[in-house]
């Protein structure tokens, strides 16, 4: 029951987290490394969960000691592809300020301000550090004033991680299965496909050992006369770098099973995102039943909800209890019911998972700020120094959204950790077995009532909590949906974790083609981006122009840009998503749902809903370019393939129609409007005007 999960795979430079599953806050584990590279200093954890930061690539070994009994944890560690750059920024970009008092913050620290401080040298900020390549986004932060933060990218060049997929079959005669591993180099990688080396793992938790495998390059056989019970099988591609794990689960009588797939309904599924009070006026799970036919009417098949549990605020990210609906919404059974009426149309339902922080209002977060024993750590604290924080920042406490605080026995002051400037939701200690404990019974909670959740602030939790939640909630409900909130994206959250990743590539990408900083044909390199990143292909990308985080596209962008922006979504492969009102033309991030608006756009929305749910191209397709010609940079073409279709899209983000000349033959019946479409210069280089989408078959 304890088991640590599944092996886990890291670089040097990189941390693991080590923790039972499923623990008893009172009972003792302990840890011991029974395997390491010989020249590493690794030594073992000290507490049952702790973060190892592994100091030479090899194969670490690791026994925990648990009530249950022994359990065994591998960590298969990777050469350090880390490279020393800068993260920086001219003086100028920032407002007036006291360069004493300039930080940077981002993903290499968590977004904690006024942590990290840079260099100025002959007016350009600097802050150096080693990083993998890729994008880094980083934002420098003028003394307090947050808001005012100037964020950019840097891009580090090096090769990109292979990719693998296995793929497995039994034999003629069902003594065994093979299993395959189909691998792809990453991007700008020196390696061909034939040189990338695989290596298997056997699961700890299962009787199947390592030595039971018998591997022969990119294949491994695995006799079934020595499964009592089913095995899970992982493997690893290594090239300059080594790729996402996969997993394939193979079962006594020879049936094998994915276990990183998506399920099967969200490869076609279109999400809706629901402001909860915003959308019906009063707020409550009644009112959102009787708003059904409308969801029905618009085609998606996936609700998801902003947080409905009990909380203080109109958002509902700061949780005050896990175990009940807010009051002001109305019942649990209400919302049951409203769950229940979904299924009945088809929708299935996913909500806000908030379990990286609490909300300040919390009782555990009262209990551990006045040193209950019980819950002294389930918060992190920090000494006043540490943050950087002067004791006059701390007056008025809450109540002046001063940074959550506490006083000591000895009269030092400590601050509860948290992100950006969010002092109202301090980050909760998944240090704590009784942290652990508790978050895992809120999913068990709500695992049987809703069809996913939707993990606010992601990137915030472990991964091996979150590893451990998809295995909880699968296990209940092998179709249940997980997607992250991890901003920027990793890849390393398709590993065993979640299915659906927010695509924030091609929402800044889809920012700048509609106010004109970049060219429109840039979207096609923005919806490629998860293969250069080293997303394996079973990861889905929700694909969005807005969401509740974000100013409205219509407003910033304009309602041209915003129709091809929408039918972007609605037309490359992925998971789109529509935000509440923006079918209806709303302007503001979470105003009232303007049910007396735009008709038109409502149209528009339904239209493109209807023509990816028709055309098996569009829902499933993959990705190709297409020839054409345009006069206008706000113009991108592109095809999406299927095994019984083609399909060519023309979009265009200009506020003028623009003729688009293709260099093939198509069928001139727009699929999103079903009308014919003029055709000039015959059928061998058709040209179409396009005044925001069209989408035709190629013949």
């Amino acid at each position: 029951m304890h088991h640590p999960g599944p092996p886990r795979f890291c670089a040097v430079g990189e941390t693991v987290e080590l923790a039972p599953r499923a623990p008893d806050p009172d009972a003792d584990y302990e840890w011991a490394l029974v395997e390491k590279p010989a020249e590493s200093e690794l030594s073992a954890p000290e507490t049952a969960v702790a973060e190892i930061e592994p100091d030479l690539p090899g194969n670490y070994q690791f026994e925990l000691e648990s009530p249950a009994g022994m359990h065994e944890q591998r960590v298969r560690v990777f050469p350090d592809v880390r490279r020393e750059t800068s993260f920086d920024l001219d003086r100028t970009e920032l407002p007036d300020h006291d360069p004493d008092e300039v930080s940077i913050m981002g993903p290499f620290n968590e977004h904690r301000f006024a942590r990290e401080w840079p260099t100025l040298e002959k007016g350009t900020y600097r802050y150096e550090i080693e990083v993998q390549p890729g994008t880094h986004r980083y934002g420098y932060v003028p003394g307090k004033d947050f808001e005012n933060a100037v964020w950019t990218n840097v891009e580090i060049p090096g090769p990109g991680r292979p990719r693998v997929r296995l793929e497995g079959e039994a034999d003629e005669d069902d003594e065994a299965v093979t299993v395959t591993a189909e691998v792809t180099p990453g991007t700008d990688s020196e390696y061909a496909a034939a040189d990338l080396e695989v290596e298997f793992y056997a699961d700890g938790r299962d009787p199947l050992s390592d030595a039971d495998l018998e591997v022969d390059g990119s294949e491994v056989r695995i006799d079934l006369a020595d499964l009592d019970e089913l095995a899970r099988v992982h493997a690893v591609a290594v090239g300059e770098r080594h790729s996402v794990a996969d997993c394939v689960v193979v079962h006594p009588d020879g049936q094998i099973d994915r276990a990183n797939d998506p399920p099967g309904w969200a490869e076609d599924a279109i999400v809706y995102e629901i402001f909860v009070r915003s959308f019906t006026d009063p707020a409550s799970f009644r009112a959102l039943e009787r708003r059904v036919p409308y969801l029905e009417s618009l085609g998606i098949d996936c609700l998801w909800l902003t947080p409905i549990l009990e909380s203080p605020t109109e958002h509902g990210y700061h949780t005050t209890d896990y175990f009940d609906t807010a009051s002001d919404l109305g019942t649990r059974e209400e919302f049951e019911s409203f769950v229940d009426r979904c299924h009945e149309a088809g929708i299935r339902v996913v909500f806000d998972l908030v379990i990286n922080h609490t909300a300040r209002e919390h009782a555990a977060f009262d209990m551990s700020a006045a040193r209950v024993p019980e819950y002294d750590d389930w918060y992190v604290w920090e000494s006043l120094e540490d943050v950087g924080i002067d004791a006059a920042d701390l007056e008025g406490g809450r109540d002046a959204d001063a940074p959550p605080s506490r006083h000591t026995e000895d009269g030092r002051i400590e601050v509860a950790d948290y992100y950006f400037n969010w002092h109202g939701i301090p980050n909760v200690n998944y240090d704590s077995l009784a942290v652990r404990s508790f978050f895992r019974s809120v999913v068990e909670e709500w695992a049987d009532v809703v069809d996913g959740f939707r993990c606010d602030v992601a990137w915030g939790v472990p991964h091996g909590f979150w590893k451990e939640v998809a295995d909880l909630a699968r296990d209940r409900n092998d179709e249940f949906l997980l997607l992250d909130e991890t901003i920027p994206r990793e890849p390393e959250y398709a590993e065993g974790e979640f299915s659906v990743h927010y695509d924030t590539t091609l929402y800044y990408a889809l920012r700048e083609i509609g106010n004109g900083q970049r060219a429109a044909d840039d979207l096609l390199e923005a919806a490629r981006a998860p293969e250069r990143e080293g997303f394996p292909d079973w990861s889905l990308q929700m694909r969005y122009v807005e969401n509740h985080d974000e100013t409205r596209y219509l407003s910033d962008c304009g309602e041209d840009a915003q129709r091809a922006a929408v039918a972007a979504v609605l037309t490359l492969p992925g998971v789109p998503m529509i935000y509440y009102g923006q079918e209806r033309g709303a302007t503001k991030y979470r105003q009232r749902m303007p049910w007396e608006g735009d008709s038109r756009a409502m149209t528009y929305h339904r239209r493109l809903v209807t023509a990816r749910r028709d055309s098996e191209a569009l829902s499933r397709g993959t990705l190709a370019d297409l020839e054409y010609e345009a006069d206008s940079e706000r113009v991108v073409a592109f095809t999406r393939e299927a095994d019984a279709e083609r399909v060519a899209v023309a979009l265009n983000f200009g506020s003028d129609p623009v003729e688009v000349t293709f260099d093939v033959p198509v069928d001139p019946v727009d699929l999103v409007t079903g009308d014919e479409l003029a055709v000039e210069g015959g059928t061998t280089s058709p040209t179409l005007e396009v005044e925001d989408v069209v989408v035709v078959c190629l013949e």
